[in-house]
């Protein structure tokens, strides 16, 4: 089992999670290797492999390495990614922060699906979670570009992706989650009680999540008992959002 991102607030809580349930899983991460390597040592001593996942060759070599590491790559939650802080709206919107964000959300995700499609060649069967967000569902304002790389992943890549598994995996499974507001480290700052009213008056369930409310989803769409016949799905774990009001203030 392969984590990316497993750095982070999401996707260390997926790493958790699957080792909760036996999985041996190997962690990804990218710039915050001292915190991946903390979490290994929780884990008893998990894999971690270090990789940039918009260069081909190290994607190449995460898989190679996780390989290795754990005799076969048979699932994986691609749970990295990058949201930028800054609100531009798109008349303002550089080019080179709209290819930076696409390379970084999709580009590394099609990098990550496309070596791990392979491993499921080799193997007959895998399952792949992808890991978008609600600004792919809904949009978001000020990030047409993260809005935009989230969309094509729970969109157009997801559905050709569950259709071309099965081309070297009889049973193999490719879904989503699209996770709203969550407490983590991309969002430290910006979910604070006043700012938890103003953004979840779209919600049913008016609260942020948490990671693990996250990797509880991943850790159902991963597992061929819970979900065998679940492919090609988005879980959106929201508390309810809609496009629309749903709380006066």
């Amino acid at each position: 089992m392969l984590v990316t991102g497993a750095s982070g607030g999401i996707g260390a809580a997926c790493a958790r999670a699957f080792a909760a349930e036996g999985a041996r899983v190997a962690i990804h991460c990218h710039r915050g290797e001292e915190r991946a390597r903390v979490l290994a040592e929780e884990l008893g001593g998990a894999p971690v492999v270090q990789a940039d996942l918009c260069e081909e060759a190290e994607v190449e070599r995460l898989f190679e390495e996780a390989r290795e590491a754990l005799g076969a790559v048979d699932a994986c939650a691609a749970v990295h990614g990058v949201w930028p802080r800054e609100d531009v709206p798109v008349w303002e919107l550089p080019l080179e922060r709209w290819e930076e964000t696409l390379r970084a959300n999709l580009t590394s995700t099609f990098l990550v699906a496309r070596g791990f499609l392979r491993e499921v060649a080799r193997n007959g069967h895998g399952s792949l979670v992808l890991v978008g967000s609600t600004a792919g569902v809904f949009g978001e304002a000020g990030h047409a570009d993260y809005a935009a790389a989230k969309s094509a992943l729970l969109g157009g890549l997801l559905l050709s992706l569950k259709n071309e598994i099965v081309r070297v995996a009889p049973r193999g499974r490719v879904n989503a989650v699209a996770p709203g507001w969550t407490e983590s480290p991309m969002t430290r700052g910006l979910v604070d009680p006043e700012r938890v009213r103003d953004v979840s008056r779209t919600m049913a369930l008016r609260k942020v999540a948490q990671p693990e409310d996250v990797a509880a989803q991943v850790v159902v769409l991963a597992s061929d008992a819970l979900s065998g016949h679940v492919t090609g799905q988005v879980v959106v774990v929201a508390g309810g959002m809609e496009g629309r009001t749903v709380h006066p203030d």
